[in-house]
């Protein structure tokens, strides 16, 4: 079984403007309202993909009833914890781009409601897939991912981790399957200025020996890199095409790359398909379609190292 983590998911308000000003009133083109948020993502675009997850989360109030009513038309499964107080967080993202995006907090998360996610946790096997993404309510703590790698350590699963930072730093100490930064959370990290694919490599590699197996780097425009834990590197060019949307490209690469290493335990292929996935989302105004994905999974081209 796959499972995602949306601790603080939200319903992301899209909106399409034309000609951007600050501090002037603005017009929307157009915009749409969804539910969000980066395991959500991944949970959709696995879904286009004929993959089955189930999506793991805190929801609370009348916004987080609407991200379950969402979940449930998309036929994602779910086992969201409703939290007492408070109102799962709505996010703007402004469709452009550089895909600007303004994010809200999120309800707080109390002790006992944190504990039926751990007992979710407890269930999960060998063989099982985990996808830690996105922020952290600051109820949990920022370490709080740090506690789950621990905790699974010894069950066998295999732990996908989308973060940044510190966090990112002190979990590839658990040997987590696979990391994805991009460029520019691999710069921060080391306090470098990266933007090409042979840059990146060095980098990725000095996560590899801080324990990750593979390390997924994304880089826009530039393609992507993949780090394997056989030693092999493959390297990747963007495929060609108009960017409509940025926002969420890189949850879409981790769905893809999850999807393609399930169906053929094959590196290069998961690696495909996950640029494959990455860009078709990015010439979308939604998701990508699995046709998409796959259609565009024939274009990509690899270099091995």
């Amino acid at each position: 079984m796959i499972y995602t983590v949306t601790l603080n998911p939200s319903l992301d308000y899209l909106v399409d403007v034309k000609d951007f000003q600050l501090g002037r009133t603005n017009r929307t083109t157009q915009e749409h309202i969804r539910a969000g948020g980066k395991g959500i993502n991944v949970s959709l675009v696995l879904q286009n993909l004929q993959k089955e997850s189930t999506a793991l989360g805190f929801v609370a109030g009348f916004t987080g009833e609407e991200i379950l009513r969402q979940l449930e038309a998309w036929g994602i499964h779910h086992s969201f914890i409703r939290l007492t107080t408070g109102n799962s967080r709505i996010n703007v993202k402004l469709l452009s781009e550089e895909g600007t995006e303004i994010n809200g907090q999120g309800p707080v998360v109390l002790k006992e409601e944190e504990q039926e996610m751990w007992k979710q946790f407890s269930q999960m096997k060998a063989g099982d897939v985990l996808i830690l993404s996105g922020s952290v309510p600051q109820s949990l703590g920022a370490e709080w991912y740090i506690k789950v790698m621990q905790y699974l350590q010894n069950k066998a699963v295999l732990v996908v981790v989308d973060t940044c930072g510190k966090v990112l730093m002190d979990a590839v100490k658990y040997q987590p399957f696979l990391v994805k930064p991009n460029q520019h959370e691999l710069s921060e990290l080391f306090g470098v200025s990266l933007s090409k694919p042979q840059e990146v490599i060095p980098y990725g590699q000095k996560l590899q020996k801080l324990g990750a197996r593979n390390i997924l780097i994304s880089l826009a425009g530039e393609g992507a890199v993949l780090i394997t834990e056989s030693g092999k590197i493959y390297s990747a060019q963007a495929p060609k095409g108009v960017l409509i949307n940025s926002v969420g490209a890189g949850d879409a690469m981790v769905a893809g790359f999850v999807a393609g290493w399930l169906e053929k335990q094959d590196y290069e292929e998961a690696f495909k398909m996950a640029v494959a996935a990455g860009s078709a989302s990015a010439f979308s105004k939604e998701f990508a379609t699995g046709c998409e994905i796959r259609e565009m999974q024939t274009r990509i081209k690899c270099i091995v190292e």
